[in-house]
């Protein structure tokens, strides 16, 4: 069975996804940190981050794998690397170009077929696994975005942290539309133990 979960940036899918993958016994694949690992390889080879073609012909050659919550590209552990602000506000620019996307989806999709899985990211639902078995589409008011973005990032400003949602928002809105069959749930008011336990019971109800 797959799980897919799309949303913007801050709307909790990390974390809903995470947990409910640790609940169900399923394997959990994060796409965001595959671009994330490729942008931080070409940051470090000095690959220009508007050459689609280039980025693409990297990406095919270095796949990114996971072990666990772990993050792997060239064998190097890259999971706390990726997180930090410098790839924050670059990645997008390097998830725009067509021939990265292309390449990443093939290995997104490999990824999937291994068995059980929730994959959370962007275009998920539509795109990548438009057959998932359960398609969840997280969205939260731009205020509490901003608010767990700075739980997450304390060493940055409010003002930029909100400033960057949006830019990021604007970035990325082609791969921000949800499936036509998604469930949408707004996460603002609840806990990540109210989201997963709504998600669980579509799990279950697709399972029956």
């Amino acid at each position: 069975m797959i799980v897919a979960i799309d949303g913007p940036a801050g709307a909790g899918k990390s974390t809903v996804a995470r947990t409910l993958a640790t609940r169900l016994g399923f394997r959990y694949l994060d796409t965001g940190a595959m671009y994330r690992a490729l942008t931080q390889l070409a940051l470090e080879k000095g690959v220009s981050l508007e050459d689609g073609a280039a980025l693409g012909d990297l990406a095919r050659r270095e796949p990114v794998s996971f072990e666990g919550d772990r993050v792997f590209i060239r064998d190097e552990d890259v999971t706390e690397a990726i997180r930090l602000p410098r790839i924050d506000r670059v990645v997008s620019s390097v998830a725009r170009h067509l021939e990265v996307r292309e390449v990443m989806r093939e290995r997104q999709r490999e990824l999937g077929s291994y068995g059980d899985a929730v994959i959370e990211g962007r275009d998920i639902g539509t795109v990548v696994c438009p057959d998932a078995d359960v398609k969840v589409y997280l969205v939260a008011d731009a205020a509490e975005r901003a608010r767990r973005r700075k739980a997450d990032r304390p060493e940055i400003g409010e003002q930029a942290l909100a400033t960057d949602l949006r830019l990021r928002d604007e970035r990325d809105a082609a791969q921000m539309q949800p499936a036509p069959d998604a469930q949408e749930i707004d996460t603002t008011e609840l806990s990540i133990e109210q989201v997963v336990d709504r998600i669980e019971q579509l799990v279950l109800a697709r399972s029956a």
